[in-house]
């Protein structure tokens, strides 16, 4: 595979249209933090699958047209090695995943996912400029301003009707009729679930090739991805969330990527990362249900803010509490 993907880098380096593709790849394989054509192939193969079993093809396409609007973006910027990585691309697909995910598809909807691809590379540059003091990455945030700002116009304007939204909600407390801890779940479902709600979709098969995709790049992150899923399961359900939210893996989700984050890509994989990621995971839970309840009058999702929240918390000590493991 190595001898492979080698070929393929030569091949990228020495043709434009290639190398375009190649970098389209790696930014859809970054939404995981993996600098891998290989893995954001399967990515690509995994919405794809994943929105035509839930009817929605325009999801699948529109993680296509979000991450070219954003590489093409990258393009013209003088930090090429960042556009190299695809890190100028995988806001600007999970972008092009969120939209048609909640807003009702039309061709203003196709021109919001080029804008927003567009739009998610400058608020990258801005936040990761606010943040270098700190020496935090930018994460999915750019995903999230740009997309929360697109759905919040869709209250205003008549030409972006929004058909998936959460009803607006006041904040209540939620009654668990509940008597055993794990009665009404299922963790198999929850669990996988958790990994492909990262695009927004629920699919086993999906997560499958999420997890291959993870794991064609590390290993680590495949494992990592996948425990943090199952512990915010049972985090969540040991706090008796709503359980229909739980197994459709709404809890998990953001776990999902803080686990990686903090256990395989901005850490060294060992025991003192192990727990202070696990720690990390468990927290993103709680940030989980406190979002979902501020954002609930508002009647917009929270998307992945909850990691980007629990990871900057975690991240920007990280230097203080492992200094021997940070990568």
């Amino acid at each position: 595979m190595h001898a492979a993907l080698s070929k393929w880098s030569q091949l990228a380096n020495s043709n434009a249209l290639l190398g375009f593709i190649d970098v389209t790849l790696r930014g859809c394989a970054q939404v995981m933090f993996q600098n891998n054509p290989l893995t954001g192939l399967l990515f690509f193969a995994a919405i794809f699958v994943g929105a035509f079993a839930e009817g929605n093809p325009a999801v699948a396409f529109g993680s296509v047209l979000g991450t070219v609007a954003a590489t093409f973006t990258g393009m013209h910027l003088k930090d090429q090695t960042s556009w190299k990585a695809g890190l100028f691309g995988y806001n600007g697909c999970l972008v092009g995943v969120g939209l048609p995910t909640f807003l009702e598809v039309t061709p203003i909807v196709w021109l919001c996912i080029i804008l927003g691809g567009v739009v998610s590379v400058i608020v990258t540059i801005c936040i990761a400029d606010i943040l270098k003091t700190w020496k935090v990455a930018a994460l999915t945030a750019p995903f999230v301003l740009v997309t929360w700002t697109m759905l919040l116009a869709s209250y205003a304007f008549g030409g972006l009707n929004s058909h998936a939204l959460p009803l607006p909600n006041l904040p209540h407390d939620l009654v668990a009729h509940t008597p055993d801890l794990l009665d009404g779940i299922d963790v198999f479902h929850a669990t996988f679930y958790g990994i492909s709600e990262v695009f927004l979709m629920s699919t086993v098969v999906g997560s499958l090739l999420f997890l291959a995709g993870l794991a064609v790049s590390s290993l680590w992150a495949a494992l990592f991805g996948l425990v943090g899923s199952l512990l915010a399961v049972l985090v969540a359900s040991l706090l008796l969330g709503e359980q229909s939210a739980i197994n459709n893996g709404l809890y998990a989700f953001s776990a999902v990527l803080t686990a990686i984050a903090l256990g395989s890509t901005f850490n060294k994989p060992r025991l003192r990362v192990l727990i202070y990621t696990l720690i990390g995971v468990i927290f993103t839970v709680f940030v989980q249900g406190a979002l979902n309840t501020v954002l609930a009058p508002v009647g917009i999702p929270t998307l992945t803010m909850p990691f980007v929240l629990a990871s900057w918390l975690f991240l920007v000590p990280n230097k203080d509490v492992m200094p021997s493991h940070r990568q």
